[in-house]
């Protein structure tokens, strides 16, 4: 617990402390109980260590403070974000002269950009508008159906396979009994690269069903749109340039500070309904005169300039040398993955597809899937991730594959480009001591 003490008279004094004072408190406060990412054990969620040139970029975003809702604010900034959001597009097959986008917080918000295009596209009629999207899909996708005023009830789950990808056979009947109840199909989420196993739907499979239904396509690439940087990986998302909209996330695989979130869509006009004429930001002569406004392509107004740090960190590694980091990462899943099979007393869930690799400790008492050992398994294998997070061990993911006793799952999710094998064997070992403790019966 963060006691006021340690930070003085705390928020807000009634008088400063002054500003070399506060910074330095504060920001050792914030050293010091913050989750490092840059440290290879610390391995629980999608959130990576920035690369150097990225965050000084981002300090001088912040420095200059301009805001992207009109062009006399920022004038290069909004060039830069023409020009980045044209090659991200080009990065996914879109034809950037004719492609739009802007810069988001993340992939909620760019989920939440494309099902609000994709509800406008399909009109008011008769009949619900409903959302297809797999059984695997972020938990983002029912929040923006709720925020839309759709209900998180309009979305329709699709089950996934053995591979834990959306069935597009199963997608198809989906979609059919959705028309034969008289509601109609506003968009199908496709993802590439669920949070948990980095999972890639079927693309072009999915893309055709969308086709043949006559609905928005929208992919959520939040995490797996790092692929694109990588020849090795970059197949794992043929098909997206047939979607109507793509999200990507670079504060992800693009090792940007936060937030650096990417929505793109195939056609610049399919961002007509997000158009807003504000007098004092973009008056109409100011744009017929060349001035280009981007109020448009955001539901937000002012906006940090987040292009500028991507930006810089395109131009410094390029193409090559992001897909590099991306497939050192991947490499690193790979070994862990190698590492966890090697090891009687843990169980890999699944090879892994990106970067992520969930897994489960298999305590001396686990006698297989049923409720019991099930039941055991799942408590120690919570239990031993609280143990190291709580003696500053290391940062352990968790999850659940499907439902009931046994369901608990370990994860890594491996961002660090500069974590080692040794480094990858010692947190597994640490793993499986914490696991031995949680697990060791009572004195």
């Amino acid at each position: 617990m963060l006691r006021s003490a340690e930070v003085g008279p705390g928020p807000l004094p009634a008088c400063g402390v002054g500003e070399f004072a506060a910074l330095g408190e504060l920001s050792a406060l914030l050293a010091w109980g913050a989750a490092d990412p840059a440290d290879p054990y610390c391995a629980g969620h999608l959130h990576c260590p920035p690369l150097a040139v990225a965050v000084a970029a981002d300090l001088v975003a912040g420095a200059l403070n301009p805001s992207l809702d009109s062009w006399d604010q920022a004038p290069a900034a909004t060039a830069l974000e023409v020009e980045v959001v044209a090659a991200l597009a080009g990065l996914v097959g879109f034809a950037p002269k004719a492609a739009g986008g802007t810069i988001t917080s993340g992939g909620t918000e760019s989920n939440l950009m494309g099902l609000l295009l994709a509800r406008d596209a399909a009109g008011l009629g008769v009949g619900r508008r409903r959302i297809l999207c797999s059984q695997a899909a972020h938990f983002s996708i029912r929040r923006c159906a709720g925020l839309l005023g759709l209900g998180e009830d309009a979305v329709v789950t699709v089950p996934a396979g053995a591979d834990h990808r959306m069935d597009p056979v199963a997608l198809a009947a989906a979609g059919r009994r959705v028309l034969a109840g008289n509601d109609r199909i506003a968009a199908i989420v496709a993802t590439a690269g669920t949070t948990d196993l980095g999972a890639i739907d079927p693309l072009p499979a999915i893309a055709s069903v969308a086709r043949e239904l006559g609905t928005w396509l929208h992919v959520d690439a939040a995490y797996g749109g790092g692929a694109l940087f990588s020849d090795r990986l970059a197949p794992l998302l043929a098909g997206s340039h047939r979607a109507h909209s793509v999200g990507l996330d670079l504060h992800k695989l693009g090792w940007q500070p936060i937030a650096a979130g990417v929505f793109l869509v195939r056609d610049a006009a399919l961002l007509t309904p997000l158009a807003q004429r504000a007098a004092y930001l973009n008056p109409d002569d100011d744009e017929q005169a060349g001035y280009v406004s981007l109020l448009g392509n955001s539901p937000r107004t002012t906006r940090r300039a987040d292009v500028f740090k991507i930006a810089v960190t395109l131009r410094a590694l390029g193409r090559a040398g992001l897909g590099e980091l991306v497939e050192r990462c991947h490499d690193l899943a790979r070994h862990a993955a190698q590492l966890i099979r090697a090891d009687p007393r843990l169980e890999l869930a699944a090879e892994p597809v990106l970067t992520s690799v969930v897994f489960r400790y298999l305590p001396d008492r686990h006698d297989g899937p049923g409720p019991a050992g099930g039941a055991e398994t799942d408590r120690v294998n919570a239990a031993l991730r609280r143990r190291l997070l709580h003696e500053g061990r290391a940062v352990v993911g968790r999850t659940e594959l499907g439902e009931g006793p046994g369901a608990v799952r370990l994860k890594l999710t491996l961002l660090n480009p500069n974590t080692t094998a040794a480094d990858l064997a010692a947190l597994l070992e640490d793993v499986v001591e914490a696991g031995r403790a949680e697990s060791a019966p009572p004195c």
